[in-house]
């Protein structure tokens, strides 16, 4: 499952590329050096101080209704010469967030022990990645929604070899990024736009690749990631 800026939003309704670029972050990109598993392992065995960064998606949250709790796997896949991290493009046909990017994941089932324990029954449903692959390192701050879900962004290594299947109702693609990409701040862009259903003008990251649009909480995330590493 998805998360993203608004409420009950499809592609028919906005189209966040067609967004301006108001700025770049321009900030240095990750020294490569902490782009390895056993660097990352110990940043989040021992966290130094930093401070996530929050932008207009959680004021979007206005309801009077509690927040849904759920939970998202950050699959950084360790390959021998490089790390990467492992997306999903959702299928054309869905109602919501039909077409866009997000992580594996989705809401807590009752049966679901912690935020973990949903990251990972989610990732082996939509993808079909097994656990035996999968070590957990960590989890970034929770990361409110405009939809009104309180995210676990839960880190894992991926080691390779490893069979993906995707769920073929609501994955219509994976595919890998490189963390040296996504960790240099030159490529995240701040963007702008009047969102619908009256929430207003609103500001939301993007790190474009590829063809590949990653906006919203998916790139919000990633932010985290970044300033996390980079403390």
């Amino acid at each position: 499952m998805p998360f993203f800026i608004g409420k009950q939003m499809s592609v028919k309704q906005f189209d966040p590329q067609s967004a301006p670029i108001d700025a770049l972050a321009n900030e240095q990109a990750i020294d490569l050096s902490r782009l390895d598993a056993e660097w990352l392992r110990r940043r989040f065995q021992q966290p130094g101080e930093w401070q996530p960064e929050f932008t207009d998606e959680h004021l979007l949250f206005t309801s009077d209704k509690p927040l849904t709790p759920a939970s998202v796997l950050v699959p950084l896949v360790a390959h021998p010469d490089r790390m990467s991290l492992l997306l999903t493009q959702r299928t054309a046909h869905l109602h919501d967030h039909a077409g866009q990017v997000s992580f594996p994941g989705g809401r807590v089932d009752p049966q679901d022990a912690d935020a973990i324990a949903t990251a990972l029954r989610e990732t082996e449903e939509e993808i079909g990645l097994s656990r035996r692959h999968i070590e957990v390192i960590g989890a970034l701050p929770d990361y409110i929604t405009g939809t009104g879900f309180r995210v676990t962004p839960v880190v894992a290594l991926v080691h390779p070899p490893f069979e993906l299947t995707a769920d073929s109702f609501e994955v219509a693609e994976i595919f890998e990024v490189p963390m040296a990409f996504l960790m240099n701040g030159s490529n995240h862009e701040r963007r702008s736009a009047e969102f619908p259903n009256r929430l207003g003008r609103r500001s939301f990251y993007a790190m474009p690749y590829e063809g590949y649009f990653i906006w919203g909480a998916t790139a919000g995330m990633l932010r985290n990631l970044y300033h996390f590493i980079r403390a």
